[in-house]
């Protein structure tokens, strides 16, 4: 059996899935998502997911496509269909389907998209050391707001590639780090400080990994703090390293071709990786 897709109701086979050419996703990038990992089939924080997507919606006065308590459902109907145990179950929620007009439209349903793509997370799980270079953060003021409109995170993405780096690191305009293309950033400072940037102003957005880990960090009496750091600071650092759904905690040893720390993953790193496996073993036991 093929893969299935779920579009607004219906569970459609993936390669026929489609919206309207009028679906304001397509014309405006009017919408949001989520990706939710799955392992062992069970959905890793799926809570945290529903509530950043229902916090999603509401900044941007979007409806809820379907009850939030029939969305879980929806999600394990659609694991169910793929026979999907690893991956990610990847949700498109856009405002719908409008002549084009830049003006919200109103008395249309919102369209909701659900898809899966399997993968080996025990692998992803490993922690294999990435690099990453720096770029000039272009994104809109909302990073916050799990956007469709990625266009400059694919353009920072595209680069990292040609580079033959996994990820960007993106910088504000004072030369500090706000977060990955599709990931947040981590140091261990010189001074044994574990540092991220702060979820509060705006400036990122809240991962559902991030959030694991600062947990897991202050029960493992890691010094924590949430603030900016600069590209020069985190070069100083005795470690770095990113977080995000799939990639979990990945280390990064190379920022734009200069080794961090010795150039191989550092304790804490390691440390903090151990401590997401055991979360995700508790959560399918």
């Amino acid at each position: 059996m093929g893969r299935v897709a779920y579009v607004n109701g219906s569970y459609v086979p993936h390669s026929e899935a489609a919206v309207h050419i009028e679906d304001r996703g397509y014309q405006f990038a009017d919408g949001v998502y989520e990706v939710t990992a799955v392992y062992k089939g069970i959905l890793i924080d799926e809570q945290g997911h529903i509530d950043r997507l229902d916090r999603s919606l509401r900044e941007l006065q979007i409806a809820w496509p379907v009850a939030p308590r029939v969305y879980g459902m929806l999600m394990r109907e659609v694991m169910r269909r793929n026979r999907l145990s690893n991956g990610s179950i990847y949700q498109q929620v856009t405002r719908g389907v409008a002549p084009r007009n830049h003006n919200f439209p109103v008395g249309v349903s919102s369209t909701l998209v659900m898809t899966t793509t399997a993968k080996d997370l025990d692998t992803l799980l490993g922690g294999e050391p990435t690099q990453v270079i720096t770029v000039p953060d272009i994104r809109w003021g909302r990073p916050d707001i799990k956007s469709i409109a990625l266009l400059p995170n694919c353009l920072a993405k595209q680069k990292a590639g040609e580079a033959g780096c996994y990820e960007a690191w993106q910088l504000d305009g004072e030369g500090r780090v706000t977060e990955g293309t599709l990931s947040n950033a981590w140091i261990v400072s010189a001074d044994g400080e574990l540092v991220t940037r702060n979820a509060n102003e705006n400036a990122i957005l809240n991962g559902i990994t991030r959030q694991a880990v600062l947990e897991l960090a202050q029960k493992a009496n890691l010094r924590v703090v949430e603030r900016p750091f600069s590209v020069e600071e985190a070069l100083a650092a005795r470690e770095a390293f990113l977080t995000s759904t799939t990639s979990f905690v990945k280390p990064v040893i190379r920022i734009d071709g200069k080794p961090v720390g010795d150039g191989k993953p550092g304790s804490v790193t390691r440390q903090l990786g151990a401590l997401i496996s055991e979360r995700l073993a508790a959560a399918v036991a």
